[in-house]
């Protein structure tokens, strides 16, 4: 069973409005198990509208038109289909109810155009318009693709769609099967990197399916199955999952669409009651913010620290005047001091150091994006590590706290706490 969805209307051509039906007509598709391979937009024009119909019908079981169903002299969408399938308009008596009552309550004359909203196909279903006064139909037809009509403004095709057209479609076509999906998220790995190591698992596409996007400073995967039932879908994706972790695992951290690497190691630290801290130099603050938007995580921050000057870093967490005056702020040395002193000065049992340089200009001749990271973690020694960013400073800042995200991560995984 295949459908395509067409938007109607200029005004989203145009980008005045965000076509925001489509994607929910598509998502209520994929519920019913019904593949949608093609979207079109088109405009309020009916020698382009008869295009795209006759286009659609040619290559799908079923058409859905949204859009184009109001009063006004460019809404032309029933017009034009119910001249597709050569049949005429004809009233629905309920919907004619409606607009004329709510004319009668409103005090306000109603003009002949009105009674366009009350028109549908011959031989379709109505479909009742409880937030508006369009009404929407059903069509099925012997020999052709069978169509969908609903009005365009989100609040009124949205119920619609849901409450008359979703029940008619599944009690016409049954449930078919559905595709399902999961998300898969990497840090630290290139969308380039990830997909060479999976590139025989993505041109096999069999029964289940691997489509990776590129996101702003990670890499997610989403794999979908198409089957009868969950259990034979879950069964599908978790084969296929652990064949990707055997692959790129280290690199892999979470699930779903809404998910963050702040979110599953703060999430995994609360967990285990492990508490955490932070002395800041050129992140000035940016991993604290980031932790503390995570719900639940004062249980294990009592706080940190930022520690832009030199005074502040020798002040605030001890680092040894003569650390910085061999070694430089911007130092393998430094790094870890500053995690050691914090960790010391809190009592946490993990702690992270940010220090180096965001630019634009250079420190101690080290260019911009020259970032060590420290990591004190329980009774593992304490580690400094380097790294060359690129970016301006905010770009550097950021990806300095994910990557001390990743390490916090990756002591996780090794003390069996994630």
């Amino acid at each position: 069973m295949q459908a395509e969805i067409i938007a109607v209307g200029t005004e989203i051509l145009l980008g005045q409005i965000t076509n925001t039906n489509s994607t929910h007509i598509a998502q209520g598709l994929a519920e019913l198990g019904i593949d949608s391979y093609y979207q079109t937009v088109v405009g309020d024009n009916p020698k382009r509208l008869a295009t795209v119909i006759e286009i659609a019908a040619q290559r799908n079981d079923l058409v859905i038109l949204a859009g184009g169903l109001g009063p006004t002299k460019d809404d032309l969408t029933k017009q034009t289909l119910a001249q597709y399938l050569n049949v005429p308009l004809v009233e629905d008596a309920a919907a004619m109810r409606v607009i004329t009552n709510r004319f009668e309550q409103t005090g306000k004359v109603m003009t002949a155009n009105n009674r366009l909203q009350a028109l549908y196909p011959q031989g379709a279903t109505p479909l009742t318009n409880h937030n508006g006064l369009a009404v929407g139909a059903f069509y099925q037809s012997p020999d052709s693709a069978d169509f969908l009509l609903l009005p365009g403004p989100p609040r009124e095709m949205t119920m619609m769609f849901d409450t008359e057209a979703k029940p008619k479609l599944q009690a016409a076509y049954g449930q078919q099967s559905q595709i399902y999906s999961r998300v898969l998220r990497f840090f630290g790995i290139g969308e380039s990197q990830l997909v060479t190591e999976l590139q025989a698992m993505i041109d096999e596409q069999g029964s289940v399916t691997i489509a990776p996007y590129a996101k702003t400073n990670e890499v997610t995967l989403r794999i979908s199955a198409q089957a009868d039932t969950q259990a034979a879908a879950k069964a599908a994706l978790d084969h296929v999952e652990t064949q990707i972790k055997a692959k790129v695992g280290p690199y892999f951290y979470g699930y779903g669409d809404d998910n963050s690497l702040a979110k599953v190691v703060i999430n995994a630290m609360i967990k285990a009651k492990l508490s955490i801290t932070a002395a800041e130099s050129l992140t000035a603050g940016e991993f604290q913010s980031t932790i503390g938007g995570v719900p639940g995580v004062s249980a294990i921050f009592p706080g940190g620290f930022v520690t832009y000057a030199n005074a502040a870093k020798h002040q605030l967490v001890n680092v040894p005047q003569a650390t910085i005056d061999q070694d430089g702020v911007v130092s393998e040395a430094t790094a870890i001091a500053m995690a050691d002193g914090a960790r010391a000065q809190l009592g946490t049992d993990a702690a992270l150091s940010f220090t180096g340089v965001a630019g634009p200009d250079a420190l101690e001749d080290q260019p911009a994006g020259t970032v060590w990271i420290g990591l004190a973690y329980r009774d593992q020694p304490t580690i400094g590590k380097l790294y060359h960013f690129a970016g301006d400073r905010q770009k550097i800042r950021e990806r300095s706290v994910l990557v001390g995200l990743d390490l916090l991560r990756h002591a996780l995984m090794a003390d069996h706490q994630l």
